[in-house]
């Protein structure tokens, strides 16, 4: 994920770290928090750039990118 979000060209500026935060064997599901940097509130810049849906978005392209 550190890979993913430092090199993504809309998120890369504002990525800091990915951390595991819980990891289940059982039901293979993983937690991750993820922290960003985020300038002084701009107009837009928390619902456009820091939507959760555009930050899975650019994980789901780059393992789209890699198939």
């Amino acid at each position: 994920l550190t890979d993913v979000y430092s090199s993504s060209p809309a998120l890369g500026r504002y990525f800091r770290s990915a951390q595991v935060v819980n990891f289940s064997n059982e039901s293979s599901t993983v937690f991750y928090q993820l922290e960003f940097s985020v300038p002084p509130s701009t107009k837009g810049f928390m619902e456009n750039v820091m939507n959760p849906d555009f930050i899975r978005n650019v994980l789901l392209q780059n393992i789209y990118d890699e198939e």
